[in-house]
């Protein structure tokens, strides 16, 4: 991807766009390479990064909803099933199969949870990635070693999938401008523009030199996560709100807490929730929560109750109680959750998604959740077909490879966590055989400057956020190592964009502020 190419195409007012997708998260991604791949002329356009809100702090499971089984949401989790199993099939370097363990501390538990995983494994149909099966008391200690054994009867075990999130949203980036499509980071729609009373493009202004262009587009899509209403509110200043937006915390531990490739399982905490315990990329990922939040805002923080809650009842299932002081890094995402009507509490609203298509022609798509961002699309790109009166064509997307899908190995070496980068992994290593750029940019991260050069010269990375949050995951694994790194990560990324010495500054001082809130600030 070449941003300067993507601003030169942008910048062009003879070019009429078919389809003008606004935000570069999961959802408008996805429907992106959907449009690109019918053969829709598309420009995408995101004002931060890709990934840069909730797409990149999920929970990071490809899964069908073992909770929305038991809420009876039969639909939900059939559809969410199986694009499961179309993001193993379609990104084998970033999503795989990953298997679970609801440890049984009361006899009942096993037949309940038992059957109930049973209809699970069912609803997968032809794309099941294996069946659940109790486990004795042995065999569940054998997955999870580090459990609670006091009063441990056993536990049940079944498949589902885990992922890379900002790493899968860089794969969808990559295979749209493979498909044609023109796509750009830090690029704002500030206005949109209309012809006789319908939306016929946008005014977009390049952040980093706060140019402004015109663009024409036939369709304009709103998929920009929990802000769709405000881009709605420019095409109809009184729009009724349509989202309620809920936080969704997460901690990240040293993986001695749990030393092992399969995850935990709490069913039922004291809110009534489901809380994960899942191993990834070397570390454990502690969550999530659920909890209203009156305004979406581009970096929520985690809040005492949170910390205290995931704390103390993960601390009920692990043989070593975590502390504050074991957390390396916390995050937060939030989830756009369409109102079913007022006095519903968010953990009870629905994860299904919601197109709809404003007076003006303004296509808004919002809700789902990443393992059905495909189907979404799907949908999103029948509904621009229909407005723009373009018959439509079948979906190309559901046996699509992503960009650099490869059929890797269990275990790439070396170093292993290359191979997020799939076929395009030898590249990057040869990159890192060049000029000392093989080094670490921290002893505590598996991270090459190498990938720090691929992900300027080739993923459209434009600043230290971009590298160490999501083009590398390194503020997520350990929040402390990625702030001793960035100074390094300026440093290259100024002599590749030509950027001089306060530039380089900024972007660290920047950074650190960032960092601030992924840590935990030592209690009173």
């Amino acid at each position: 991807m070449n941003r300067t190419e993507a601003i030169r195409a942008i910048s062009d007012r003879s070019t009429k766009w078919d389809c003008l997708v606004i935000g570069g998260g999961a959802t408008g991604l996805g429907t992106a390479v959907e449009a690109a791949a019918r053969g829709l002329k598309t420009l995408l356009v995101e004002r931060f990064d890709f990934a840069q809100g909730t797409s990149s702090r999920s929970t990071k499971l490809a899964h069908g909803g073992v909770r929305y089984l038991e809420q009876g949401n039969i639909t939900l989790v059939r559809a969410a099933l199986r694009e499961r199993g179309l993001m193993l099939q379609n990104a084998p370097h970033l999503v795989h199969a990953l298997q679970f363990v609801i440890p049984a501390y009361h006899l009942w538990q096993l037949p309940f949870y038992g059957v109930g995983l049973k209809i699970y494994d069912f609803l997968s149909g032809k794309l099941s990635l294996g069946h659940s099966k109790v486990l004795s008391r042995s065999e569940t200690l054998n997955h999870l070693p580090t459990l609670e054994t006091r009063g441990l009867k056993g536990g049940i075990l079944y498949m589902d999938g885990q992922f890379d999130d900002s790493r899968l949203a860089i794969s969808l980036a990559l295979t749209f401008w493979d498909l044609g499509g023109t796509i750009a980071n830090y690029v704002e729609v500030v206005d949109l523009t209309k012809q006789n009373g319908k939306v016929s493009g946008a005014i977009v202004r390049d952040r980093e030199t706060s140019s402004e262009h015109e663009v024409a587009a036939k369709i304009v899509v709103n998929a920009t996560g929990v802000f769709v209403d405000a881009v709605r509110r420019l095409d109809e200043p009184d729009a009724r709100k349509l989202l309620a937006v809920s936080q969704g915390a997460h901690l990240v531990l040293p993986r001695e807490f749990l030393p092992s490739r399969s995850a935990l399982m709490i069913p039922k905490t004291s809110d009534g929730r489901v809380l994960f315990g899942i191993p990834w990329h070397d570390r454990l990922i502690i969550g999530t929560t659920d909890h209203e939040v009156p305004e979406p805002i581009a970096e929520p923080t985690i809040q005492e109750d949170e910390i205290h809650f995931m704390l103390t009842e993960s601390a009920k299932y692990f043989d070593r109680d975590p502390s504050e002081s074991d957390v390396l890094s916390c995050y937060v995402g939030l989830r756009p959750l369409v109102r079913a009507g007022e006095g519903s509490s968010t953990a009870a609203l629905s994860r299904d998604h919601t197109v709809i298509v404003s007076t003006s022609g303004l296509i808004t798509i919002t809700g789902g959740k990443w393992t059905t961002y495909r189907h979404m699309a799907e949908d999103c790109i029948d509904h621009v077909c229909d407005v723009g009166g373009v018959a439509r064509s079948p979906s190309r997307t559901t046996n699509l490879p992503l960009h650099g899908s490869s059929k890797a190995p269990e275990i790439f070496s070396p170093p292993e966590h290359l191979a997020v980068y799939g076929a395009e992994r030898e590249k990057v290593t040869l990159l890192a055989a060049s000029n000392g750029f093989g080094e670490l940019v921290h002893p505590r991260l598996p991270y090459l400057r190498a990938e720090v050069l691929w992900a300027v010269r080739e993923e459209m990375a434009r600043t230290v956020e971009d590298v160490l949050s999501r083009r590398t995951r390194a503020l997520l694994l350990d929040s402390a190592a990625a702030v001793e790194a960035a100074p390094w990560v300026a440093e290259l990324l100024a002599a590749e964009l030509g950027r001089d010495q306060s530039w380089q500054a900024d972007q660290v001082k920047q950074f650190c502020e960032l960092a601030r809130s992924y840590q935990i600030r030592p209690s009173a």
